[in-house]
């Protein structure tokens, strides 16, 4: 595998999106695409763990083909900021992030928002953006034709989560979702696990 799901997709999102997303949180657009950078191998690396459950690629599979199937990574994108605008889309998104998070949503928008600068609301917010994209990405990759399976899928996580536990970042997925609730993230492994997308790893 050349590039990871999250180097991918990160990809489409350079520039008019990215720059759309910067003005939707009120920050430039160089630190969205940092925190951009950070947030999407940190979801990948989630829906891994998730994946790794008994029935988890199974379920994710269902969801992905039910919800999500035919949807273009584009076309989704232009309505979860269009939506942003009047609020009537970040009830998705924040649905989506319950499934992957758990219990652990709110420290980890904390904590995320501690890392990268957008403070807790407005990491709440990119990851609400983020995540039906990743949703719609994946389903556009494995979810549609007969040729996929929730088997093809789970491995293809499996390998975004070793990336978010072991890359450049060390053990990012961890720090967040298995803190001890002290909320405290350090911003420069959270940053070079970024820096991956921006083309640091290979």
């Amino acid at each position: 595998m050349n590039q990871s799901l999250a180097e991918q997709l990160f990809a489409q999102l350079q520039g008019a999106p990215i720059e759309q997303m910067s003005r939707q949180l009120g920050a430039d657009p160089q630190q969205t695409a940092g925190a951009v950078g950070a947030a999407l191998p940190l979801l990948l690396g989630a829906l891994g763990r998730n994946a790794a459950q008994p029935q988890g690629a199974q379920a994710l599979f269902g969801a992905l083909q039910r919800d999500h199937a035919g949807n273009d990574p584009g076309s989704v994108l232009g309505g979860v900021l269009g939506g942003m605008l009047g609020g009537s889309d970040r009830n998705e998104g924040a649905s989506i992030l319950g499934h992957i998070f758990g219990a652990n949503e709110q420290r980890t928008e904390a904590a995320f928002g501690q890392a990268t600068g957008l403070g807790g609301a407005g990491a709440a917010r990119l990851l609400q953006m983020l995540a039906p994209l990743v949703m719609a990405f994946l389903a556009q990759r494995f979810a549609q034709g007969r040729e996929h399976d929730p088997a093809e899928l789970g491995q293809a996580l499996g390998f975004e989560e070793q990336q978010a536990r072991s890359g450049q970042g060390g053990d990012l997925l961890g720090a967040l979702l298995d803190q001890d609730g002290d909320g405290r993230v350090d911003i420069g492994d959270l940053m070079k696990l970024g820096a991956g997308l921006f083309g640091g790893r290979r």
